[in-house]
């Protein structure tokens, strides 16, 4: 099975793909506008995630009249926003995990490492070895710990 990031295609190949000559593929890769991989031989390799980048250039360059330069630091932040997407999509998950421990118990291993536990969960001494040798400590110290509730 070929997935769109798989490099299969040579320079000719992606730029009959894309509509472009195989030398404007040359240029952007000079460019670092859409860098393939490369064969061990130093050949290009396109996926087509790649054709479908040189086909955002073009649309870029031609229609919205957008130099290289341009182009470059569009894809550039493009991919920027991607990552930082991604980060907040991780972040995002930690909290909802927090918040659905409810962050009433918390265990704290002998190592300092403080986690939020679910209500109603006890943490078994196998679970304490298992954290121990994990972490390849010898002390299998454990600490249970939920705070009053709030006076008023």
């Amino acid at each position: 099975m070929v997935t769109d990031d798989a490099p299969v295609l040579t320079v000719s190949q992606a730029a009959q793909l894309a509509g472009m000559h195989p030398q404007t593929l040359r240029q952007y890769d000079r460019l670092g506008l859409v860098t393939p991989r490369r064969t061990r031989g130093r050949g290009r390799r396109y996926s087509r995630h790649d054709v479908a980048r040189l086909l955002e250039v073009q649309r870029l360059a031609q229609d919205e009249g957008i130099n290289l330069a341009g182009i470059k630091r569009i894809l550039d932040l493009e991919q920027h926003v991607a990552v930082l997407e991604d980060r907040l999509a991780r972040l995002a998950h930690l909290v909802a995990e927090r918040e659905e421990a409810d962050g009433r118990v918390f265990a704290a291993g002998s190592g300092g490492d403080v986690v939020a536990m679910p209500l109603g969960r006890r943490v078994r001494r196998s679970e304490l070895r298992l954290e121990v040798e994990t972490r390849r400590e010898r002390g299998g110290a454990m600490v249970l710990w939920r705070p009053s509730p709030p006076r008023r």
